[in-house]
């Protein structure tokens, strides 16, 4: 059981005026079924605030909690969403000065069937996302609603040009390519690994350049060609060996993934390639050192030697 000392369940006065539930506020979970086209709603009991109108889970942060954390908990609270049963694709802040409310936008990974495990629900049901507008919606869902539904079933990607991104920097790589490789995709995994999300605006998603949105948690592909292919992938990074030259096997994966529905990035300083890469269909493409700049340091590690040649 939570500590109620602790638990953020108060009202508080906002710099804007409003009064806000949460004093270190609140959070909820927008889930999406892709296999049902479908987002997770609740339907608030009576006595609640906008009793009997419809939004997502959600409720007051703990002071100790992230917004994703506190996302989670209150859906597992109140709808008895799984463990584990959510991919992390995209956070939205509304901010009112003082109080803030994190959307926590998600991806079902495991199915399940929604349980009204509190007393705040008179329903909980998986409603399509063409059928949302229908329901009484509670005010600040609509507001929101307009602004998220764009993003609703994106999955963000990230495909790494890793030649490119590896030689922007003199530090040494032409004497360890294949090494040099390694470091980049460890940067890349401890990077995911410490629960980074890249900052929206890295994407720069097309048509929801909204007030608000402030991180992505993207699928991470780093292609690889030459010596240093064969690398394998890592724990969060999905590593793609070039058959020939990277350039087609990069404009490949960007024409794979955008095909599935994918908000492609590129990160390449190659400028050919960024012109290639918007024409199968990547959204937007970002320099080599925006993304070095965000990446942690590793250290040091022994050279990786080349690869032994098959004997003859």
């Amino acid at each position: 059981m939570s500590d109620l000392r602790d638990s953020g369940d108060a009202w508080v006065t906002a710099e804007d005026g409003g009064r806000y539930w949460g004093r270190y506020g609140a959070a909820g979970l927008l889930a999406f079924d892709r296999a049902r086209g479908a987002i997770l709603m609740q339907h608030r009991v009576t006595w609640s605030d906008h009793g009997d109108t419809w939004g997502i889970p959600g409720g007051a942060r703990h002071s100790d909690e992230t917004p994703i954390e506190a996302a989670l908990r209150e859906s597992q609270e109140e709808a008895g969403v799984p463990d584990h049963s959510m991919i992390p694709r995209f956070t939205h802040v509304l901010d009112r000065g003082g109080w803030s409310y994190t959307t926590l936008i998600a991806d079902v990974a495991t199915p399940f069937e929604p349980e009204i495990t509190d007393p705040e629900s008179h329903a909980l049901e998986w409603v399509p996302v063409a059928e949302v507008e229908k329901l009484t919606l509670h005010p600040a869902f609509a507001s929101s609603w307009a602004l998220l539904k764009p993003l609703v079933g994106g999955i963000p990607t990230v495909i790494v040009d890793a030649a490119n991104v590896v030689g922007a920097v003199p530090d040494g790589w032409w004497k360890d390519r294949r090494g040099a490789a390694v470091r980049l995709r460890d940067r890349l995994d401890a990077f995911v690994a410490n629960g980074n999300g890249i900052r929206a605006g890295f994407l720069d998603l097309p048509d929801t350049r909204v007030a608000g949105l402030a991180q992505a948690f993207p699928e991470w592909v780093m292609v690889t060609e030459g010596i240093s292919r064969g690398i394998g992938d890592g724990a969060h990074v999905r590593v793609v060996d070039a058959p020939e030259v990277g350039d087609d096997a990069i404009v490949a994966e960007v024409d794979r993934a955008a095909e599935q529905g994918a908000i492609v990035t590129v990160v390449t300083s190659d400028a050919e390639l960024k012109v290639r890469v918007r024409v199968a269909g990547a959204a937007t493409t970002r320099g080599a050192k925006k993304l070095l700049r965000v990446l942690p340091e590793l250290p040091e590690q022994p050279s990786t030697p080349p690869p032994a040649a098959a004997a003859p």
